[in-house]
């Protein structure tokens, strides 16, 4: 302070030089070479070609909060459980944050360019001069040395502008695995319960099984039947008991696949959800919403709009490389060869001023680079493109997905009660004499198959919802989304 106050006494300064600085700040401020950004408005469908009934066209507030809990509409407690849970320890979303974190950080270190830079820098050194008769000499300096590299043709700002987009990606890819995430455990969920009701299935078909391959061996005893029924009512048996292993596996390999969704060991869950339970039942009506809805609903079509963002900005930031650079810099302190003299008035030194410098020759680096970074853009704008195409086509599968198959669920329905009446008739007729035991096995394994095709209908009916609403970008919003939990 007090260096300042004597130079200012004195007049050392150059008094333009203020003014000077106060128009070259007065330019950056208002040039930003390269294109400037534009937010995309892709040409989308007025509505789906596919539309439900009992879905709604154009979602209220209530409906987009069901479809930020999209989940709940299931009514299973348990559902809703394991996907609070899985959004509080799941080891992908962790690293998704950690991302987010680090593009944060990236940001300010391209931000940080925007403003001078300032060092403080003290040093002792002792010296002998040559000769017979040299000397020796101490000398102590302390001081201060600051530059500044005006921003005059936008280089750092484009940086800073890049930053924040990439930022901004990041968020959108958090939100993406928070989509992906409820998803993948509903799936899970269903599945298991989709396995458990096979099982049930399998276990009440082998019983009835068992109980007429019994009745056929009493009646073999009596000599009423031969002994290929016997053999073939053994071996309906065997084939059902065959089929509930391979169930039980495959429900014990889905309760594992819900433990490390929840970042949790493999076994964690054995003991919660090893009880077999009905299957999720699916949600009347799904805020199904317009195609213009779904850019801003879809994580992954904000990202790519971010990435094309960042790499707009960069063609920016390759340009300025085009144009001077500008840098104000300047260093004042002390230097005296005893230390207790070194704050002397007399041992002060300073200087400062303007540099500015102009690429001349680099074979080509520059132009070469704002090419690349034009590919780059352009590359961004077609996976952005990509992306929103593939978004309406996974709402479209969806939604026919679901359509037809509530309508094959209740052909199949259809299907079990006609098959069951099949058997009773054909139980009757058997014990009677009237018929032979091949139309009782016939009718026993029609009435397991379409048994078994009724509960896999209702677990795709039931994912093929999860779908939708994933598909719809459903398990996120902004004010539950990744500033509130960072």
């Amino acid at each position: 302070m007090l260096f300042r106050n004597r130079l200012a006494s004195n007049r050392q300064l150059p008094v333009g030089l203020p003014v000077w600085i106060s128009c070259l700040c007065m330019v950056a401020a208002g040039c930003a070479v390269g294109p400037d950004w534009q937010p995309q408005k892709p040409r989308v469908p007025s509505v789906w070609s596919e539309a439900a009934k009992g879905m709604t066209a154009e979602p209220n507030e209530a409906s987009i909060q069901d479809l930020v809990i999209w989940w709940t509409a299931f009514g299973d407690s348990t559902l809703t459980s394991l996907v609070e849970r899985a959004v509080e320890s799941n080891l992908d979303l962790k690293q998704a944050q950690a991302r987010v974190r680090q593009a944060r950080a990236v940001q300010g270190v391209a931000a940080a360019g925007f403003w001078p830079t300032a060092d403080l820098a003290g040093s002792y050194t002792r010296s002998r001069s040559a000769g017979s008769l040299g000397t020796i000499r101490n000398l102590y300096q302390a001081g201060l040395d600051a530059a500044w590299e005006l921003d005059v043709f936008g280089g750092t700002r484009r940086d800073i502008e890049a930053a924040g987009a990439d930022l901004q990606a990041g968020l959108e890819g958090e939100r993406d695995v928070l989509v992906t995430l409820g998803a993948e455990v509903a799936l899970n969920y269903i599945d298991l319960r989709g396995f458990q009701q096979q099982i049930v299935i399998a276990q009440n078909n082998l019983r009835a099984q068992q109980h007429t391959a019994e009745l056929t061996r009493e009646r073999f005893r009596g000599g009423f039947v031969g002994a290929l029924d016997v053999a073939n009512a053994d071996a309906l048996v065997a084939t059902t008991a065959s089929q509930i292993p391979l169930l039980e596996s495959a429900a014990r390999q889905t309760i594992y696949s819900l433990s490390i969704l929840l970042g949790l060991e493999p076994s964690a869950l054995v003991d919660e959800l090893s009880s077999d339970s009905a299957i999720p039942a699916a949600p009347p009506a799904v805020p199904l919403g317009v195609p213009s809805e779904l850019l801003r609903r879809r994580p992954d079509i904000r990202r790519a709009e971010a990435q094309l963002h960042a790499a707009t900005a960069r063609i920016g930031v390759a340009t300025a490389d085009l144009f001077p650079k500008v840098t104000l810099s300047g260093s004042m302190g002390y230097q005296n060869e005893k230390f207790h003299s070194l704050t002397d008035w007399s041992s002060r030194f300073w200087s400062y001023g303007p540099s500015v410098s102009l690429p001349l020759f680099n074979a080509g680096r520059i132009s070469s680079n704002i090419k690349l970074q034009e590919a780059l853009r352009d590359e961004s704008l077609i996976a952005y493109q990509k992306t929103v195409l593939t978004a309406m086509q996974d709402v479209e599968n969806a939604l026919i997905a679901s359509t037809k198959e509530q309508e094959h669920r209740k052909a199949l329905s259809d299907a079990v009660a006609a098959n069951r009446k099949a058997v009773e008739l054909a139980s009757q007729l058997y014990t009677q004499g009237q018929t032979d035991f091949l139309n009782v096995l016939e009718a026993q394994r029609a009435l397991y198959v379409s048994e078994d095709a009724v509960v896999q209908s209702t677990r795709s009916v039931s994912t093929d919802l999860v779908a939708l609403y994933k598909a719809l970008g459903g398990g996120w919003s902004d004010s539950l989304g990744s500033e509130s939990r960072l």
